[in-house]
């Protein structure tokens, strides 16, 4: 599929209500449940994607926009998010990220993107020259990649529980 930024908003302006609707209300166990001590909680999740829509996605896009491709984009730190959580109760999180992301997209749509802006290039500190379709297209997938994470590591909560029923259970797998 070829990226449209149309398709791409129809993505990114509900990820905030998918994450609501899986996580608002859930036990603290569900909330903090991880594949691994390593990975991502549920409610980690949607501060690193608010992490990402301040640091990542729109200051990009901005540079790229700005003419400022030739300089590298800023490393992204995958684990800044912390300072997001401290104190706050699930509900707020998630109340600050469907206001953040309402703010990321009216910026987004403030820049007037066209098919020539989407041709815009940047410089990624790992990949090089990078399209700003490429870059948006990407927070459309990182968006689909952490729904899918948050419902994959709540699902292996009940792995065992299951009993035989997991040879049917590909998410499992």
């Amino acid at each position: 599929m070829e990226f449209k930024l149309n398709q791409a908003l129809e993505v990114l302006t509900q990820t905030p209500d998918v994450m609501n609707i899986l996580l608002r209300g859930k036990s603290e166990v569900w909330l903090n449940c991880r594949n691994t001590p390593q990975a991502f909680s549920p409610l980690e999740v949607i501060a690193h994607l608010m992490h990402a829509d301040r640091t990542n996605w729109i200051p990009r896009a901005q540079q790229i926009l700005n003419g400022d491709g030739a300089a590298p984009f800023e490393e992204f730190d995958r684990f800044g998010f912390q300072s997001l959580l401290a104190g706050k109760s699930a509900g707020t999180v998630l109340d600050e990220f469907a206001e953040l992301r309402r703010q990321s997209l009216r910026t987004l749509s403030d820049f007037g993107i066209g098919d020539r802006e989407l041709e815009q290039q940047g410089t990624h500190p790992e990949f090089g020259r990078v399209k700003l379709s490429n870059l948006l297209a990407t927070w459309v997938v990182h968006d689909l990649g952490h729904v899918s994470q948050v419902v994959k590591t709540m699902s292996n909560e009940y792995r065992d529980a299951v009993g035989p029923w997991r040879a049917y259970l590909t998410i499992l797998n």
